[in-house]
């Protein structure tokens, strides 16, 4: 008898992918139920870069630029942003606090927070490159680069939030304590950066997570980033931007694993009163 108590309480135990997904649903609707968020996480992140494009010359380097502010907005927008609100918002609801208490793991929980933004961003990355193409857009050189940084500047946004929300007394706060990583991105689109010259800032900046993404965006698209287009560089055929790749990659890497261990640090699963 007491082994088939025991039996059947094992049984009912939920695997981790169950559980999982029933947090990210409620995550999910929670998400569509915010509009503000839902606005931001659709009007700038696809809108903007589109409106460009369109009144550009519509060639393989504004084709480039464009995909850079897409993907640059949608890790701000869609997943830094999102990622940070509702985490900070379910912290001062005890939401947090109170999930730990069931069967689900930390890294469940934070997962399933991280899933709403992510699916967005996947979802609007596969439907906006046929659009640019019909618009006018050459094909991407190689769209390997660009699928890897897509998928790692999900996992760096999501650990940037998780950082930011550790110093973020409440939701509202968020309006403020974002800005350090809206302004270091913004300032690593490479279209902006030869704005700055060849100093001691523009090489730090050069070396800044967004920075890089934006590199292996635009190294992906049109084989060569913005800088050295305006420098006359050739661009490079689909090996070429794989052996060019390397270096940025390594470097957007080691920002994530840095991003990670951070955000295990400093998140904050209860609230600051």
């Amino acid at each position: 008898m007491t082994q088939s108590i025991l039996t059947n309480r094992t049984q009912k135990k939920s695997t981790p992918i169950q559980r999982i997904r029933s947090l990210g649903r409620a995550e999910w609707l929670q998400f569509f139920r915010n509009r503000t968020l839902l606005f931001m996480a659709v009007v700038f992140p696809l809108g903007l870069p589109l409106v460009l494009f369109g009144i550009g010359s519509r060639g393989a380097l504004e084709a480039a630029n464009t995909f850079d502010l897409f993907v640059i907005y949608t890790l701000l927008f869609v997943q830094f942003y999102t990622v940070l609100s509702m985490v900070t918002t379910r912290r001062d609801e005890r939401v947090l606090k109170r999930l730990r208490t069931g069967e689900a793991r930390d890294m469940e929980i934070l997962l399933a927070i991280c899933l709403p933004g992510a699916v967005l961003t996947i979802i609007f990355s596969i439907v906006i490159v046929p659009i640019l193409m019909l618009m006018g857009a050459p094909a991407p050189v190689n769209i390997l680069p660009i699928i890897l940084v897509v998928l790692l500047g999900l996992v760096l946004s999501s650990a940037l939030a998780f950082i930011t929300s550790g110093f973020t007394r409440n939701a509202e706060a968020a309006q403020l304590t974002s800005m350090p990583v809206f302004t270091i991105a913004v300032l690593g689109i490479g279209s902006l950066r030869p704005a700055f010259g060849d100093g001691l800032f523009a090489q730090i900046i050069g070396y800044t997570p967004f920075a890089m993404i934006s590199d292996l965006v635009q190294l992906g698209w049109a084989g060569a980033t913005y800088s050295d287009s305006l420098a006359g560089v050739e661009p490079a055929d689909f090996a070429g931007v794989l052996g060019e790749s390397g270096r940025p990659l390594l470097i957007v890497v080691a920002w994530t694993v840095v991003s990670l261990v951070a955000a295990r640090r400093y998140i904050r699963w209860d609230t600051h009163r």
